[in-house]
């Protein structure tokens, strides 16, 4: 009933619902991306049963030795399709052939159930001829004991024997005790575990119709982002058209205006020297004159009369050899001109080459503002197409049939748990009257071994090993009775006791091994997916009732393993057989509607000039305006050179030295008055000369590195600014189409992105039916099988364990209790005339 109830329950879901989960999106700079959240379930979808199991798992071993036999699908099959009927025809062979099939299954069940009835009729028999028999003092009922050589031996013997019975009966009535109360702690979760699956149930159709609305409403948000995208056109296909073309572009702006800067310094550099050199020559020119005038008075000096006097006459002479030291070192004067060049460069200078390089960055870089100019049409046009999609994806959301079945669905989950709630009061108050019953089976098994018990130990703590039997002390007298009433209770209720395990054990074997098991390993749902089984004129029955399509192939293990694994209700049941989302969600009719406004996109960014004729032309006047055929080397000669000949001080120094031997006069004072006029003409015209010649060095070398090549580097601009106005006129149209493709493809991949996930989360995640799958396995596996077939299963074998062991406890307790209780006569024993031992009876005078 159970199994039939999860299977409405799935049936009717199927049919009502194609509901979607909730839906959470994320948008992120580039691509938007969707995430369907997992619903939380409060019913675990797994049953552990805990430290019990292992005596569960014991009994099912036992069950499966019991029962080897495969589990009967043929069997099964002709039963369900009403083949067999056991009140009519009876004798038909197929019939026959069936019967003896269903008895070789059975047979171990069987068997156990025969010992079992043999046992409840043949134990009330035994016990009351058992009874009879003691009343007649025979069957050890007289109370007489025989003296026996081994007596000791049997009794210690029959003593742990007995013992060891007992333990094992008292283990199979823990068993039994342990498995009626779990039954009835298991039973008290019914209620608990039921609201739980009802309340996923109806967490999984509650939330359906606002999630499906919630997903067909994220289509704005990859609207937005697309109208996003479309807006912003001029950065995204104007930069990108832009962006591809800079590689091969600003490079040859960028040399270009390097180069009219470096025109601008170079003919700066040239003025600089050129004023330079006039200065230098100026200088020099001044430097001649003052050591001319300095030559002429110290030749005026060498005159005087006392240079033709011998000794000083050397001196002078001296002197007047060195005076050719006093000269200009330089020939700046011969240095050509360089107003030539400067002229030259002026009149390129006339060509602002800086602005027709502005003119060149302002034509490329107006290109994104070009391309939003040409498109404002055209994206308007698309945007119209956008909103059209999302006009048939609200139709779609209109057209899913759920909304109004979901209503019915609740109404019957509503109907089946207040049914449910209104018989479980009775079911647990049945099941207290059952755990009551087990609980005083259990005791009344405990009520025996307990005698047992007590027999055994006032049997061996009072026994005196000296004491005749009919002297036996009254502790070890209690321990017998206490082992003939525990026999007694036994022979009156242990009949009882396997009548019970017998119904307990027909019943819960057999739903073990045909309900739980096939259960489990899914056997039992290839039985109802037989054709033609349920229903003689389908061939499927799950699709005749969802689709009234019986040859759609759906079938209940499909189902199941698919709600198992929590696959959306679409994908479990077919449902494009009824609704095809494929069709009425055409991806790609839609990209190609979005594709083809986006074939419309014609972008013309029109004829990029990087730079005009009349700039061409300036920097050719520049390469031959001769700047690079400068002879620098001619100029840095004469700047490495020293202004004088001669070192001005060494050679004022060394004067006023020899002026120093000379005797006192005119002579002596005006050669150190013209050695004082050297230090001066140093220090106030060769050091500034010195200075300048040195920074003039350093611009020419600057000047020659800046200049060098510029020939070279004028042809390679020109060339390179050639090649990129070439590729600017060929290939620009085929950048442009790229880049529209791409960006086309962007906007369309929003779409495709969004309507592919809302394609994959109807058919395959949306309505996940885990909580279908969830509540069936509650009803059988747990419900069923592991709250009631496996206590009971436990239970019977726990008590069927000790009942089995009562009979030979009852042999034992029987032979034992002769030790322990005390005789009415025992055996004495004589010294005979001819040396044989004889013996007679003694009777006690005490009375037992």
């Amino acid at each position: 009933m159970a199994l039939v109830l999860g299977f409405l329950l799935l049936l009717e879901l199927c049919w009502d619902t194609s509901a979607l989960g909730l839906l959470s999106s994320t948008e992120g700079s580039d691509v938007l991306e969707f995430e369907l959240p997992a619903t939380n379930y409060e019913t675990k979808d797994t049953y552990k049963a805990g430290p019990i199991g292992v005596l569960f798992q014991m009994v099912h071993v036992f069950l499966g030795v019991v029962q080897p036999n495969a589990f009967p699908e043929d069997i099964l099959r002709k039963i369900l399709q009403k083949k067999f009927d056991f009140s009519t025809e009876y004798e038909k062979p197929e019939n026959v052939v069936l019967t003896l099939k269903i008895i070789y299954y059975e047979i171990g069940i069987i068997i156990c159930a025969v010992l079992g009835l043999l046992f409840i009729f043949l134990m009330p028999l035994v016990g009351f001829c058992f009874g009879v028999c003691r009343c007649c003092n025979k069957c050890g009922g007289e109370m007489h004991q025989r003296q026996k050589k081994n007596g000791t031996f049997l009794r210690k013997y029959f003593t742990i024997t007995l013992l060891v019975i007992c333990i094992f009966i008292s283990v199979g009535i823990i068993y039994g005790f342990v498995a009626n109360h779990h039954l009835r702690t298991q039973i008290e979760k019914t209620r608990k575990l039921a609201d739980s699956n009802f309340k996923d149930l109806r967490t999984l159709l509650n939330g359906t119709p606002a999630q499906i609305n919630y997903v067909l409403s994220q289509y704005a948000a990859t609207k937005k982002k697309a109208f996003s995208d479309l807006d912003n056109i001029k950065s995204l296909l104007g930069g990108g058209i832009h962006e591809q073309l800079r590689p091969k572009v600003m490079p040859v702006l960028d040399n270009i205006k390097a180069m009219a800067e470096a025109i601008k310094e170079t003919k700066e550099a040239l003025v600089n020297l050129n004023n330079t050199l006039k200065e230098l020559k100026e200088s020099t020119s001044r430097l001649n004159t003052s050591l001319s005038d300095v030559r002429r008075n110290v030749e005026q000096s060498l005159g005087d009369p006392m240079c033709a006097v011998p000794p000083v006459a050397t001196t002078c002479n001296n002197i007047r050899v060195s005076l050719g030291q006093l000269d200009d070192n330089t020939d700046l004067g011969q240095l050509p001109s360089l107003d030539q060049q400067i002229d030259n460069i002026n009149d390129v200078l006339r060509t602002d080459l800086s602005s027709l390089v502005q003119e060149g960055y302002k034509s490329f870089n107006d290109i994104p503002e070009m391309v939003q100019n040409q498109t404002t049409n055209i994206i308007s046009d698309i945007k119209r197409t956008l909103n059209s999609v999302g006009s048939d994806i609200e139709n779609i959301g209109q057209q899913i049939p759920i909304q109004d079945k979901l209503s019915n669905f609740m109404g019957y989950i509503n109907d089946t748990e207040t049914y449910i709630h209104r018989n479980l009061p009775t079911l647990e108050e049945y099941d207290s009257y059952r755990w009551l019953g087990g609980l005083v089976v259990c005791c009344v098994l405990t009520l025996v071994v307990v005698f047992y018990y007590l027999g055994l130990m006032c049997g061996t703590c009072g026994y005196d090993r000296h004491a005749t039997p009919t002297r036996r002390g009254c502790v070890s007298n209690t321990g017998g009775v206490f082992l003939m009433v525990g026999v007694g209770v036994s022979f009156l209720f242990c009949w009882v006791l396997m009548t019970i395990v017998v119904l307990t054990f027909v019943v819960g074997g057999n739903v073990e091994k045909l309900v739980c098991e096939p259960y489990q390993n899914r056997r039992l749902f290839q039985i109802l997916d037989t054709p033609y089984l349920l229903n003689e004129n389908w061939k499927y029955y799950l699709s005749g009732m969802v689709f009234n399509n019986p040859d759609i192939n759906l079938t209940f293990e499909q189902v199941y393993s698919d709600c198992k694994e929590n696959k959306g209700i679409y994908t479990t049941l077919k449902l494009e057989n009824s609704y095809n989302i494929s069709e009425r969600l055409n991806i790609q009719e839609h990209a190609e509607n979005i594709n083809n406004e986006f074939q419309n996109l014609n972008v013309s960014v029109g004829n990029i000039v990087l730079l005009d004729e009349a700039g061409r032309r300036n920097l050719m006047d520049f390469n031959s305006s001769g700047v690079d055929a400068i002879d620098y080397n001619v100029y840095l000669a004469e700047m490495g050179k020293a202004p004088t000949k001669v070192n001005l001080l060494s050679f004022a120094n060394d004067l006023e030295a020899k002026a120093d031997h000379l005797p006192q006069g005119s002579l002596k004072q005006s050669l150190k008055s013209n050695a004082q006029a050297l230090r001066t003409i140093h220090r106030d015209q060769v050091v500034p000369l010195e200075q300048s010649m040195s920074t003039t060095h350093q611009s020419v070398r600057e000047l020659q590195h800046k200049s060098g090549g510029l020939g070279t580097k004028v042809v390679h601009v020109i060339s390179s600014l050639d090649s990129a106005q070439d590729f600017l006129k060929t290939r620009i149209s085929s950048v442009i189409v790229e880049e529209s493709k791409k960006y086309g493809n962007t906007v369309i991949g929003y779409f495709e992105r969004y309507l592919q996930w809302v394609k994959v989360s109807i058919t395959e995640q949306i309505a996940a039916c885990k909580p279908v799958a969830t509540a069936l396995d509650s009803a059988v596996d747990v419900f069923l099988c592991s709250y009631i077939i496996d206590p009971m299963n436990l239970f019977w074998f726990g008590i069927g364990k000790a009942t089995i062991f009562l009979l030979p406890a009852i042999i034992f307790a029987v032979k034992l209790a002769k030790y322990y209780r005390r005789m009415d006569s025992e055996d004495v024993y004589d010294d005979m005339e001819n040396g044989n031992i004889g013996f007679h009876r003694h009777h006690s005078t005490q009375t037992v």
